[in-house]
């Protein structure tokens, strides 16, 4: 069995987003390697707790590197660049636990796994004579702006601030390109992510989405017969996910049955007012934010989700429609165009906000006029889940590993 040394900053069970997606990545890898994990304390208790019920936790040792209340709340607070400062010194505390390990254990291959943005690559790469492997990374080279129409002048201001960092980032921070040369390989999060270090690294970076999920079975049920064409959108009220577009979409279909129901927390008097304006008022019915199993139930009885996000990293919500057997329309780009393909939905490219409503409302009326074609994408859904599961992404991670290990040999 190889034994990996994973870094990964933020990392436990029963959560979602960053913490979550590392924890899957452990206990699905532990299944086939002995793993060593550094991560931040935060959720020490309940990792501790979780890997002794696990036939696999005999495989996952746990060195803790903990930061204060103070950068923990920095951490979770998007937006608050001073996180940085003081993660950039948290991987530097990192590696030197790290290179107490590897003189103390036998490490084949050096992983970092999260935070997965690519602007802090750690220095595990600094350590010489192992393997390195990066990744999925994340590296988005722009937010696409134009479809900011309708956000604050803040919001613009500060998203423009933010790609002409990225860019100069890309371009010039020296550790980035230091830890792309050393890696055997970068991981890609997303097909968007692979363009980037094309571009700019000029290196071939493999795609492995950075979540997956857990196969589920629920029943095929024949909606063909329904007189409405229920249409769901989950997320924040945030400019991002882009549900003032959603919005604009359904109405301009001009078709009176098909209900669009939202989900999801936050401020959704303006898109309330936005759906008045636009005549779908009566189509339109509001959850506001429920929990996660209402929102499993509430996908199990529509008949479409409707994802209009357009900067994501691959999305849970996605990949959890895909496992209530519900079709997709959404952009193709981001985690979401890769994990939806033609047997599960229906993707439009990024082009102006005008276009891509005249597109989705094209989509949406195409397949409620069409039920058997729904139908079949909602077919498609489990065999597209077993493509996306967790088992089968620690497969092709196992299988990067291998690679490593052989090009390794002389």
């Amino acid at each position: 069995m190889i034994s990996i040394l994973i870094n990964a900053y933020a990392c436990s069970p029963n959560m979602g987003s960053e913490p979550g997606m590392a924890w899957n990545w452990c206990i699905n890898l532990a299944k086939y390697c002995e793993l060593h994990i550094i991560t931040e304390g935060e959720f020490q208790d309940n990792i501790e707790e979780v890997i002794q019920t696990l036939p696999q936790g005999k495989n996952m040792h746990f060195y803790y590197n903990p930061v204060s209340e103070e950068i923990r709340k920095m951490c979770w607070n998007q937006g608050d660049w001073r996180f940085y400062k003081y993660y950039k010194g948290w991987q530097w505390k990192t590696y030197q636990i790290a290179k107490d390990i590897c003189q103390q254990t036998n490490i084949d291959i050096l992983h970092q796994l999260n935070m997965i943005g690519f602007r802090e690559p750690g220095y595990l790469w600094k350590i010489s004579n192992i393997p390195f492997v990066w990744g999925p990374v994340d590296a988005k080279e722009s937010f696409p702006m134009a479809y900011l129409e309708g956000a604050s002048l803040k919001t613009k201001l500060f998203m423009q601030l933010k790609n002409t960092i990225t860019k100069w980032q890309l371009q010039h921070a020296k550790r980035v390109r230091l830890a792309t040369e050393r890696a055997s390989f970068v991981i890609s999060a997303s097909s968007n992510s692979q363009h980037t270090f094309k571009k700019y690294f000029q290196i071939e970076s493999p795609l492995l989405n950075e979540t997956g999920c857990y196969i589920q079975e629920h029943p095929i049920i024949d909606k063909s017969r329904k007189e409405y064409l229920d249409v769901l959108w989950v997320g924040k009220m945030d400019f991002r996910k882009q549900l003032s577009l959603a919005l604009q979409s359904i109405a301009k279909t001009k078709n009176p049955h098909i209900k669009l129901h939202i989900v999801g927390g936050g401020n959704n008097l303006p898109y309330q007012a936005l759906a008045k304006n636009l005549g779908i008022e009566p189509q339109c019915k509001w959850y506001g934010a429920v929990s996660h199993e209402e929102v499993q139930k509430i996908m199990q009885e529509s008949d479409l989700f409707f994802f209009t996000s357009v900067a994501e990293g691959t999305p849970h919500v996605v990949l959890e429609a895909i496992g209530n057997n519900l079709p997709i329309v959404c952009f193709d780009t981001c985690g979401q165009g890769d994990s939806v393909n033609e047997e599960v939905g229906i993707k439009i490219p990024l082009s102006t906000p005008n276009l891509s409503i005249t597109n989705f409302a094209q989509k949406i009326n195409c397949l409620y006029q069409n039920r058997p074609t729904l139908q079949k994408l909602a077919e498609g859904c489990y065999k597209r889940q077993q493509e996306l599961s967790w088992d089968n992404k620690a497969l092709q991670m196992l299988e990067l590993y291998h690679k490593v290990l052989n090009y390794k040999q002389p």
